[in-house]
């Protein structure tokens, strides 16, 4: 039976996580210079079109169809039996006890694959073609994404396994942070200076929108109301908030000024961490969590600068950091007494087991979505360069690839 309540949670909570897209253009639209605003946004936003498409046509399927020994392909990616949404009616209900309709899990599941891939787009900014980023869009989906979620999420080998992951620690912030470091190392170095960020305002836009979005994207991973939805909830913006406080203070004291851009990076880079122990972690923990990931990601994007890594917007240091540092902290703190029906213990209570399996997830997670990237983006620069022009980078993207500027 329909319990409408739930429903309308969730389609909520589908809302918020659609609205995190346009908050990731505006976030990555302040960091770059002028000339590139438009680039930076429209490959989030035309993430929306293109990842809905596939969703539709083959995703949905390719992550939630079959299960590890019963239909699928090695518990690794679904099968196409629900392609094109075969066989999904308004009145089909979700199999979980939310009593949703499958429609509302299709389009909630729908809105991390449009965000997912659109948070690596801030590490090669300025420098990659839009013909090569939409061949890489495609392909990265359909072979790094959809077979991550299927794993973790759609009765795959590591879900079978005991691996964990409330809201996308693995499945959408640690590949798409080694998925943008590999694209650093293969695009390299920006040839034309970067004026950025050329409008901290629009950052802030962009990160209010990130962070209430947030709440749908964690608080809404429990698919239902009830106890650990609200927990979730209170975690995420316990973590975001620590951690915001945690980077500004890292700031203030080696660079000597208490930076507003900081206090913004710091908030986003607390609710990636947070995001796979939201709905398995107490409070304490997420306080402990949010800490952490103030400073250990702040000290991420201090190494990626000494080293010289063109990561433009700091996607590896924020998200792919977050992510792993989030998947170590739930082998660690995680606790059945929080989420008694599916959640863990984790090292503190006893689950040394549970640790290993979430390094090994995300350690193999991260390796592989670094590998693909390098080697699909050598792939498409066979089809079609993948490097802008030197000219067209001094020029900038928005008028040499676009034909449009921002302001005039």
């Amino acid at each position: 039976m329909l319990d409408t309540g739930n429903t309308a949670f969730m389609i909520l909570s589908a809302s918020l996580v659609m609205l995190m897209t346009p908050g990731l253009a505006f976030f990555y639209g302040g960091l770059v210079g002028r000339k590139n605003v438009l680039a930076i946004m429209m490959q989030s936003f035309v993430s929306m079109g293109v990842t809905t498409v596939l969703w539709v046509l083959v995703g949905y399927s390719m992550c939630f169809s079959g299960s590890f020994g019963h239909g699928d392909f090695g518990g690794v990616i679904g099968n196409f039996n629900n392609a094109f949404l075969h066989g999904i009616d308004p009145m089909t209900m979700f199999t979980g006890d939310g009593k949703i309709p499958l429609m509302v899990f299709i389009v909630y599941q729908m809105m991390f694959a449009i965000i997912t891939p659109a948070l690596i787009t801030g590490a090669f900014t300025n420098r990659v073609n839009f013909k090569a980023y939409l061949i890489f869009l495609c392909l990265w989906l359909l072979c790094v994404y959809f077979p991550m979620v299927h794993m973790v999420w759609g009765g795959g080998i590591l879900q079978q396994w005991g691996v964990l992951d409330f809201a996308g620690g693995i499945v959408v912030h640690a590949i798409a942070g080694f998925a943008a470091l590999a694209s650093v190392f293969y695009v390299g170095k920006r040839r034309a200076p970067d004026h950025g960020p050329h409008s901290i305002p629009l950052v802030a836009l962009g990160t209010g929108l990130l962070w209430f979005g947030w709440y749908g994207f964690n608080a809404g991973s429990e698919l239902k109301v009830d106890g650990v939805t609200g927990l979730a909830f209170l975690n995420t913006d316990t973590a975001a908030s620590f951690a915001a406080i945690a980077w500004l203070i890292m700031a203030w004291a080696f660079e000597h000024k208490p930076k507003f851009l900081g206090l913004l990076t710091g908030a986003v880079a607390g609710l990636a961490t947070i995001t796979p122990c939201a709905g398995f972690v107490t409070l304490p923990s997420a306080v402990i969590i949010g800490t952490l990931s103030g400073v250990v990601c702040y000290g991420a994007v201090a190494l990626k600068n000494k080293l010289h890594w063109d990561d433009a917007l700091d996607v590896w240091g924020v998200h792919g950091v977050g992510g792993v540092l989030g998947t170590i902290c739930l082998g660690v703190f995680a606790s059945k007494l929080v989420n008694p029906a599916g959640g863990a213990d984790g090292l503190l209570a006893g689950g040394g087991s549970f640790l290993l399996k979430e390094l090994s997830a995300v350690a193999g997670a991260s390796i592989y979505a670094f590998g693909f990237t390098w080697v699909v983006l050598k792939v498409i620069n066979l089809v079609t360069p993948v490097v802008v022009r030197e000219e067209d980078e001094a020029t900038g993207l928005d008028e040499s690839l676009h034909g449009e500027v921002a302001y005039v």
